[in-house]
């Protein structure tokens, strides 16, 4: 954790390297990297437009520019070769394999949280949709044993576990309320996803109450940060997440590039109480400060 006690994490998603990869955007982003001092950075899939070498070679590049922090990368359902059928079938994650990472279910351990990543891309089927497996739900059970109690459990999956709130209505991942429903058993506190292209922020409770209606998980989706392939709200924009851990509460903070400004700016912020803790007593010191407030003419 930095010095104000908190865990930093640098969300990031849906590079797309390749026709759609906005290289001004792109500068920007690793401008603010910078300036924000994660302590993890987390990239959530879809590094590449279509898997080809080139775009992995950009994006292997790209990776290397931002701060040198520990990082956890996952594939998504574009790192996947989709018209090269032999090679989908036979090699899937090879050229992921070789520009960006060997391991495809990484397993991050800082001070103060651990993180799991989960690879969700289907290449034989469900290839938008994508899939979670019941050996990576063992896995994550194994990686999260005997965690300390105040250490923050978060997964992290390209492919969304729950739906974003809007028009749009997309599929969810098949067997996704089992998953949920074993994160819960966990304790997982957040899933930081992409795929969407587009940002939404909110609890898995509104989607699957499942049998644990004490708390549900943070859903933390990252938008596009660095293509031209927004949607919803965010179409034509790009966006990342800055998620912080401290020992009472996940704070995050949605940023958004707008064109005029030639940069990110925070768009949005979101507080949650990590389990066991609550608000009330900073709204009751709100209160009293409120009251101590005179207006004078």
């Amino acid at each position: 954790m930095n010095g104000s006690g908190s865990l930093r994490i640098l969300h990031i998603s849906d590079l797309h390297f390749g026709p759609p990869y906005r290289p001004g955007v792109g500068e920007a982003l690793l401008d603010i990297a910078v300036q924000l001092r994660p302590d993890v950075v987390v990239v959530s899939g879809d590094l590449t437009q279509r898997a080809k070498p080139e775009q992995f070679a950009a994006a292997a590049e790209f990776l290397t520019r931002l701060p040198a922090a520990p990082r956890l990368v996952i594939p998504g359902n574009h790192d996947v070769p989709l018209y090269r059928v032999v090679e989908r079938f036979t090699n899937p994650h090879g050229l992921y394999r070789k520009y960006i990472s060997e391991e495809l279910n990484p397993v991050l351990r800082v001070d103060g949280a651990v993180l799991v990543g989960l690879d969700t891309t289907s290449p034989y089927r469900n290839i938008t949709n994508g899939r979670i497996c019941r050996w990576q739900l063992d896995r994550c059970s194994e990686a999260l044993q005997d965690v300390p109690p105040d250490t923050a459990r978060i997964v992290v999956a390209h492919h969304h576990f729950a739906p974003a709130p809007d028009y749009l209505h997309d599929w969810t991942m098949p067997k996704a309320r089992r998953a949920i429903e074993r994160f819960v058993e966990l304790g997982v506190e957040l899933i930081l996803g992409g795929h969407l292209h587009r940002a939404y922020i909110g609890n898995s409770l509104d989607f699957f109450p499942g049998s644990d209606r004490e708390r549900g998980i943070i859903i933390v989706q990252s938008g596009t940060s660095t293509s031209r392939r927004g949607r919803g709200r965010e179409r034509e924009k790009n966006s990342f997440n800055l998620v912080e851990v401290s020992a009472t509460t996940h704070s995050i903070t949605h940023y958004v590039y707008f064109d005029e400004e030639h940069g990110f700016t925070p768009f949005s912020r979101h507080q949650f109480p990590r389990p066991g803790q609550h608000f009330e007593h900073d709204v009751l010191h709100a209160s009293e400060a409120a009251k101590s407030v005179v207006v004078t003419d």
